[in-house]
């Protein structure tokens, strides 16, 4: 599981004068998905690797390698927009188990 702390769009709550955008902020599921690669690769990563994470963790996503729930749901498209207070607990489940994946052939190598 990766928690993210969310942040606030204080641009909608100025921009609409609501109060509700202040107690929690909507987000798609892609742009959770980058903070989430950000979370696990370090603040400090270089930004090539950062871009490289996320497009391979979307791409992934897309061909349907592993499940994403957010906060307890499962989310099956990047461009759903997900409402999230304060932290955005976020879990990756592979589909297909690592043990029952083909095994990789190194004998071509030699």
């Amino acid at each position: 599981m990766i928690r993210i702390r969310v942040p606030l769009d204080l641009h909608a709550v100025a921009a609409d004068g609501s109060a509700a955008f202040a107690l929690a902020t909507p987000l798609r599921v892609r742009e959770l998905l980058a903070m989430a690669v950000r979370e696990a690769i370090g603040a400090l990563a270089p930004a090539d690797k950062f871009h490289r994470s996320v497009r391979g963790t979307l791409a992934g996503f897309e061909r349907g390698d592993f499940d994403v729930t957010v906060d307890g749901r499962a989310v099956r498209d990047a461009d759903v927009v997900v409402v999230c207070q304060g932290c955005a607990d976020v879990r990756f489940f592979l589909r297909v188990p690592r043990a029952a994946r083909r095994p990789v052939n190194r004998s071509a190598d030699s």
